[in-house]
C-alpha cells in the first residue's frame, strides 16, 4: 500500500479511535491523522512481527484501531501533564 493509502487508512483509524475513546480531545484533524497513522503502523507491523496475523487480513485493521486508541490515551496523558 502506498503513502496515500496509509494516510487514508490513518485518517479513518484516527477518527474511529477518537470516537471510541471516551473524554474530550481538542486536537485537530492533522494530529488525528498522525496518531492514526502511528497506531496503524505500530500495530500492523507489530502484529505481523509477532505472527498474530498476516498482511492484508482484517485483523490488521482492528489492530491498527487498537494501536491508535492506545496512542490517543498516551497522548492525552502526556498532554495533561
Amino acid at each position: 500500500m502506498g503513502i496515500i493509502g496509509t494516510i487514508f487508512i490513518g485518517l479513518i483509524v484516527g477518527l474511529l479511535a477518537r470516537f471510541l475513546k471516551p473524554g474530550d480531545d481538542s486536537m485537530g484533524w492533522i494530529m488525528t491523522i498522525l496518531l492514526g497513522i502511528g497506531g496503524s503502523l505500530a500495530a500492523t507491523y507489530g502484529g505481523q512481527a509477532l505472527g498474530i496475523y498476516q498482511a492484508g487480513e482484517g485483523a490488521g485493521f482492528l489492530g491498527a484501531l487498537v494501536g491508535a486508541v492506545v496512542l490517543l490515551v498516551i497522548y492525552g496523558l502526556i498532554k495533561r501533564n
